[in-house]
């Protein structure tokens, strides 16, 4: 509880000047790991969490790629990575939205462009599905008829909240094939980057509407569980490793397989691998000889 409210007293006082849009990014058979990684120094008492908004990253992702450091009181002058590059997901191919739960993060590809966004997702026990599906409708300020299974939790809430600043939904939602998962707003921004939905998909507020534009009815989703990713730029191999809290796994198994599956086992130093695969800092490694 004084987690929660303290990351809400964080996401109330953040200025107008912390919204970044979505950048858009070109991909190739030759080259799937997008973006760049950054540095950033810490001024005026900053949070780790205001800073993960800032650069549209979430939670997750900030704190595990800087993991020695408090996410309330990180220091001010301390320089930090920003992990704004990322491996594309392995799938059969890129078309539509992807979502990667491993990494927290939604990916959005039209032809050789892609955009993406960090997201929150189910909690354990209210897992958000994995699986193939599509939107079917989408919704400008939508009302929040609860479910009466959170009605059970939460006997206070009413029967439907209507649009506004206290709706779970935030302006934008887009309903999946799945009707009881929706890619929507929130009205908790420092939820994102959190497993902390009843298995929706969950945007900052400054991302929905950017997103919610852009794509169409129909368009197909998804939902995959990739706590690691191999990927190729300027000829040169990265893995990329999320941790897997309470999934069984066996991380170096799992890497070597996928780099065997795409030819590239031959040419990884296995001083690198290892090393990457122990930290799990979420961010994109070289592991080339």
């Amino acid at each position: 509880m004084i987690f929660n409210f303290l990351l809400l007293l964080i996401f109330l006082i953040i200025p107008a000047s912390y919204l970044n849009a979505s950048e858009i990014y070109s991909y190739s058979n030759e080259s799937n790991v997008i973006g760049e990684l950054q540095t950033y120094q810490i001024k005026n008492n900053e949070s780790l969490i205001e800073i993960a908004r800032k650069f549209g990253i979430g939670y997750n992702e900030i704190t595990d790629a800087n993991p020695k450091l408090d996410p309330f009181i990180p220091g001010n002058e301390k320089t930090i990575t920003i992990p704004t590059q990322w491996v594309l997901p392995d799938v059969p191919s890129y078309e539509g939205i992807v979502i990667n739960l491993s990494e927290m993060r939604l990916f959005y590809f039209t032809k050789d462009k892609v955009m993406t966004y960090a997201i929150g997702i189910g909690d354990e026990g209210k897992d958000t599905p994995e699986g193939k599906f599509k939107i079917v409708e989408k919704l400008v300020n939508p009302k929040w008829i609860v479910p009466l299974s959170i009605r059970k939790e939460r006997p206070e809430l009413p029967a439907v909240v209507p649009p506004g600043p206290n709706n779970p939904l935030g302006t934008h939602a887009m309903r999946l094939s799945r009707p009881s998962i929706l890619i929507h707003g929130t009205d908790k921004p420092y939820a994102v980057g959190r497993k902390a939905s009843h298995g929706c998909i969950r945007l900052y507020p400054e991302d929905i509407p950017e997103l919610f534009k852009v794509v169409p009815n129909y368009t197909k989703v998804t939902i995959i569980r990739q706590p690691i990713k191999v990927g190729i730029s300027n000829k040169k191999t990265y893995i990329e490793v999320h941790k897997e809290n309470g999934h069984k796994l066996n991380y170096f198994n799992q890497a070597v397989t996928l780099l065997k599956k795409k030819k590239l086992y031959h040419n990884i130093d296995k001083n690198k691998l290892i090393p990457a695969l122990h930290e799990k800092k979420g961010i994109p490694v070289i592991i080339s000889k």
